[in-house]
C-alpha cells in the first residue's frame, strides 16, 4: 500500500509554510496532515484495485480497475517526489487512520463476494469512495492547504477524481 506518499508530502508542504506564516493563526488541519490524508485515499484505491484485478472476470471492471492502480499510484509517487523535495515527513493521524480502517472493513467486505455481486459492490464503492473523497478535497484539504506546490497536486487530484468518480458512476450503472 502506497499510504504514506501523499501525506508525507502534504506534510513538508505545511512544515515549510509553518515558518513562513508564523504570524497567522494555525489551520485546524495542516499541511504535513493534509498530505497524508491525500496518499492514504490514493492508497486505498490502490489496494482496492487490485482486489478487483484479482477477483473479477467482467472487461469493463478490470480496465477500471487498472485505470485506478495506474493513476493514484502516479498521483501518490508525484505526492512523494514533493515531500521529498520539500523536506517533510508525513505525519499519520486520526483522519488517515480512520480512512485506512473502514478502507480495510471495506475490502474485507467486498473479498467474500464473487461474480457480478463482487463487480457490482465494487463499482457502488468506488462511486462512493470517490464522491468522499472529492468532497474532502474540494471542501476541506484544498481550501486548507497553506504551501503552493501540494494545494497544485490537490486540485489536479481532484480533476482526475472527478473524472475517475463519472467513470465509477458509468461503470456501476451498466452493472446489474
Amino acid at each position: 500500500m502506497n499510504k504514506s506518499l501523499f501525506a508525507l508530502v502534504l506534510t513538508l508542504g505545511l512544515g515549510s509554510l509553518a515558518s513562513v506564516h508564523a504570524a497567522t493563526p494555525a489551520p485546524a488541519i495542516n499541511d504535513a496532515q493534509i498530505a497524508h490524508i491525500a496518499y492514504t485515499a490514493g492508497a486505498i484505491d490502490v489496494t482496492a484495485a487490485k482486489q478487483a484485478l484479482s477477483k473479477s472476470h467482467n472487461k469493463a471492471v478490470l480496465e477500471f480497475a487498472k485505470e485506478m492502480a495506474r493513476d493514484h499510484a502516479a498521483v501518490n509517487d508525484q505526492a512523494l517526489a514533493l515531500a521529498k523535495k520539500l523536506g517533510v515527513t508525513p505525519a499519520d493521524n486520526a483522519t488517515s487512520q480512520s480512512l485506512a480502517k473502514g478502507a480495510a472493513a471495506e475490502q474485507t467486505k467486498l473479498a467474500a463476494l464473487s461474480g457480478a455481486a463482487y463487480d457490482k459492490a465494487y463499482a457502488d464503492n468506488e462511486v462512493a469512495f470517490h464522491k468522499a473523497v472529492l468532497a474532502a478535497l474540494d471542501g476541506t484539504l484544498i481550501p486548507a492547504t497553506q504551501n503552493a506546490e501540494l494545494k497544485s497536486l490537490l486540485e489536479t487530484g481532484s480533476k482526475l477524481f472527478h473524472e475517475h468518480q463519472m467513470h465509477a458512476e458509468h461503470l456501476a450503472a451498466s452493472l446489474k
